[in-house]
């Protein structure tokens, strides 16, 4: 039988283990109250609402808000335009940050060390807002779908983090399959990408949020309220910019305010992370660990 050993823990390092885990809790605990908030209102009648008199319980529990909400066609069309943008993005943004930044992590490939500048520089400096426009706008990108998904397939942080992380990949695996007559692609795609699940998980979780919670760029480029993705339709919900919900909060029998509508549709647009981010928070910790390895 294999003996098991046990590591006794020191006094301090008990106490040490105490203190994080509280700091860890009452930071969570800070984390959540602005979302429980936003629950809170978001279930409380209309009443309550302009009252101000909801705090962190439903104050005149109603669903009224998200009725209307589930019920509002243009929303469901912003959603499914973000969910499609954000697919777009996860996807082009792996396959392009992963066959870029795996020769990048190579010493034997000469023109790394210029490509790795050049990638550092657009960390450094940002390109100013009037030229990025009219650059979008040149590539034809006004009013349309791609707007929201070609300016965010490239970051050059998450490329360093792949980078990183492929610089930790076994070189015996590489020279072993070399020799068996792999070729660079074959090697690349069936044997470095289905070993690099934690770093794809980390970037693409990355690269998902990001795409997800988009704002400046679609509020810049996009006009038409047909292709509006959710966070600007969520705008329009927050600021009553809608004028059939502003009308239809005017209705005496209407249980639901601009408020409670707006909190119910920030809340409605947090699921989607909140449901993905527990299949993937075991990749995502690894991957952003073992990206740190090397710089």
């Amino acid at each position: 039988m294999k003996a098991k050993y046990r590591i006794r823990e020191s006094a301090g390092d008990r106490t040490f283990s105490m203190i994080v885990l509280v700091f860890l809790v009452l930071f969570a605990v800070l984390m959540a109250v602005p979302m429980i908030a936003e629950l809170a209102v978001s279930l409380s009648s209309k009443i309550a609402s302009q009252t101000g008199s909801i705090g962190l319980l439903p104050e005149g529990f109603t669903f009224a808000s998200w009725e209307f909400m589930l019920r509002n066609a243009s929303l469901w069309s912003s959603f499914m335009i973000s969910v499609s943008s954000t697919a777009l993005v996860v996807v082009i943004s792996l396959l392009i940050n992963s066959m870029m930044a795996y020769p990048l992590s190579k010493k034997r490939f000469g023109p790394s060390r210029v490509l790795l500048l050049l990638v550092v520089f657009t960390m450094i400096f940002k390109a100013p807002t009037i030229p990025y426009f009219l650059t979008l706008r040149g590539y034809g990108l006004y009013n349309n779908f791609w707007a929201m998904v070609f300016p965010q397939v490239i970051s050059a942080y998450n490329l360093l983090v792949m980078r990183s992380f492929f610089q930790t990949f076994p070189q015996e695996i590489e020279e072993a399959a070399e020799i068996d007559g792999c070729g660079k692609f074959r090697m690349f795609f069936q044997i470095v990408l289905p070993s690099s699940k934690a770093v794809i998980a980390t970037v693409g979780l990355f690269y998902g949020v990001g795409a997800w919670n988009q704002y400046a760029t679609p509020l810049m480029m996009i006009q038409d309220t047909a292709l509006f993705p959710l966070q600007l339709k969520i705008h329009q919900l927050v600021n009553a910019a809608s004028g059939d919900i502003a009308a239809a909060v005017k209705v005496s029998t209407a249980n639901y305010t601009n408020e409670t509508l707006g909190a119910a549709a920030v809340i409605f647009s947090m699921i989607p992370v909140l449901i993905l981010y527990p299949f993937v928070q075991k990749y995502f910790a690894k991957g952003a660990m073992l990206g740190s390895v090397k710089g």
